[in-house]
C-alpha cells in the first residue's frame, strides 16, 4: 500500500517540477523594450541625454552639501533667538521678505534635490511633473531676489533655472503634457455640458439640487467677491456723505474702486445663508447680522494687530463690543444680508450669467491676477508705511520702490478712512 502510494506520487512530483520548470523561464523572460527591469514598457526606458542626467547629479550632490549648512543656520537662528540674542521686535518689511527668502530657497533646494535623484536614475515620468512644482517656487525665489536686492546679475541663476525646468517639462516626458492637455479639455466639456443643462432649465448659475440658491463654484464666487467690492464702497460712501455731508475715498485697495471687506463679506454671506435662501426673513435677518458682526469684529482686531490701522471706532455706540462692532452696525449688516439674498443675489447672478462663454474663463483669469497683484501690493504698500511710522530702517530695493511711489502723503490721501499708531501694533 505505501509503495503503491509513493510510486503513484512520483509521476505527480515530477509533472508538477516540469510545471514549474516550464514556468520559470517564462516569467523570467525580459520583455522587449524595458531596459530598466521594471516589467514595464514606458517612457523611462528611453535614457535621458547625458548632459541632463549630469545636470540631476549636480542637483543632488548640491543639496546634499547645503541641506546641512541650512538645518545649522535654523538652529542657531532659533537658539539666538531663545537665548536672547537676536529680536524680533522690530520685524520690518525687509526682516519678514529675507526670512521668508530663506525658508523659500530651503524649501526648493530639497526639492531641486530629490528632482536631481529623479533625473540622475532616468525617473522622467515623476521628473516631468516636479518641474510643474519647481517652476513656480523659482518665479517666487526670482521675485524675492528682485525685492531684496535689485534688478542685476543677480537674476540670472533664476532666469537659467526657469529656462532649463520649461525645457525639461516638454522634453522630459511629452505624454504627461498631451495628458494634462486632455484632462483640461475635459473638464472644459464637463463644465459646458453643465452649463448648458443648467441654462435650459432657466437656471444658469443655480444650485440644480435645489438645496441652495447659488452653485458656489470659483466663477460665482469671484464674481461676487468683484462686485461686493464695487457695491459696498459705493454704499458707504454715499452713506458717510449723507451723515456727514463730505465726499471721501473710502477704498481698501492700492488700485481700483474696491473695498475688500465688503467682497468677503459678500462671499460669506452668500456661502453661508446659501441654503437659507427659503427661510424666513427674520432668521435671514438674524444670521446675518451675528455673520457681519463677527466679521466687522475680526477683520477690525486683524488690521489692528498686523498693521496697527483702526479703519473704523465705534467706542460709545449701543452695544459696541472693544469699538470694533456694534448694534447699529449689526442691524445694517442685517438688513444687508437680507437684501442680498432676497432681492439683490437673483438679479446679480443673471447679470454674472451674461457673461459669454467663450470669454468668462479668459475673463475671470485676468481679472483674478490684476486682483492678486492689487492686494499684495496694498499688503506690501501698508506694511512699508507701517514701518516707516515706526522707524523702522528701510533698506532694500522694495523699500525704496514704496517710499517713492506710495510714500505717507500717498497712502494717507489714498485710505482716508485709516489711521496707523506703531504703538498699537501686535508684532514681536
Amino acid at each position: 500500500m505505501t509503495e503503491e502510494t509513493e510510486e503513484t506520487r512520483k509521476p505527480i512530483d515530477t509533472a508538477e517540477h516540469k510545471s514549474a520548470a516550464s514556468a520559470e523561464p517564462a516569467s523570467a523572460e525580459p520583455v522587449p523594450g524595458d531596459t530598466n527591469g521594471d516589467g514595464v514598457v514606458d517612457i523611462d526606458d528611453k535614457r535621458l541625454p547625458l548632459v541632463t542626467r549630469i545636470y540631476g547629479i549636480i542637483l543632488l550632490v548640491q543639496g546634499l552639501l547645503t541641506i546641512p549648512m541650512i538645518v545649522i543656520a535654523f538652529t542657531y537662528a532659533i537658539r539666538a533667538l531663545i537665548v536672547g540674542d537676536a529680536a524680533l521686535d522690530k520685524a520690518g518689511l525687509t526682516t519678514i521678505i529675507s526670512w521668508t527668502s530663506a525658508m523659500l530657497s530651503s524649501v526648493t533646494t530639497v526639492v531641486l534635490m530629490v528632482f536631481g535623484g529623479l533625473l540622475s536614475f532616468n525617473r522622467r515620468k515623476h521628473a516631468a511633473r516636479w518641474t510643474y512644482v519647481l517652476i513656480p517656487m523659482t518665479i517666487a525665489e526670482g521675485l524675492f531676489v528682485v525685492m531684496l536686492d535689485g534688478i542685476g546679475l543677480n537674476l540670472l541663476a533664476p532666469i537659467v533655472q526657469i529656462v532649463i525646468l520649461i525645457t525639461l517639462s516638454v522634453t522630459v516626458d511629452p505624454a504627461l503634457r498631451e495628458e494634462r492637455r486632455l484632462k483640461t479639455a475635459l473638464w472644459h466639456m464637463d463644465n459646458r455640458t453643465a452649463y448648458e443643462k443648467a441654462l435650459a432649465k432657466g437656471m444658469p448659475g443655480r444650485d440644480l439640487s435645489g438645496k441652495g440658491y447659488i452653485s458656489l463654484d470659483f466663477f460665482n464666487i469671484f464674481w461676487l467677491f468683484v462686485v461686493g467690492c464695487v457695491f459696498g464702497l459705493v454704499i458707504e460712501t454715499i452713506y458717510h456723505l449723507a451723515m456727514y455731508g463730505e465726499w471721501q475715498d473710502r477704498a481698501g485697495l492700492l488700485w481700483g474702486p474696491f473695498s475688500p471687506i465688503y467682497g468677503f463679506g459678500a462671499v460669506l454671506l452668500t456661502v453661508l445663508l446659501n441654503r437659507l435662501w427659503r427661510a424666513n426673513w427674520l432668521l435671514i435677518f438674524c444670521s446675518s447680522a451675528v455673520i457681519g458682526g463677527t466679521f466687522e469684529y475680526l477683520t477690525s482686531w486683524f488690521m489692528e494687530v498686523a498693521f496697527s490701522i483702526k479703519a473704523w471706532d465705534y467706542t460709545g455706540q449701543w452695544l459696541s463690543i472693544d469699538g470694533r462692532t456694534s448694534g447699529k452696525f449689526m442691524f445694517f449688516w442685517g438688513i444687508l444680508g437680507l437684501a442680498w439674498i432676497k432681492l439683490i443675489l437673483p438679479h446679480l447672478l443673471a447679470l454674472i450669467q451674461r457673461i459669454p462663454w467663450r470669454v468668462r474663463y479668459s475673463l475671470t483669469l485676468v481679472c483674478l491676477v490684476f486682483m492678486v497683484v492689487d492686494a499684495t501690493m496694498t499688503l506690501m504698500a501698508i506694511d512699508a508705511w507701517y514701518s516707516r511710522l515706526a522707524g523702522i530702517a528701510q533698506d532694500s530695493p522694495v523699500d525704496n520702490f514704496f517710499a517713492t511711489h506710495y510714500n505717507d502723503d500717498f497712502m494717507a490721501n489714498r485710505f482716508q478712512t485709516m489711521n496707523i499708531d506703531p504703538s498699537r501694533a501686535g508684532r514681536m
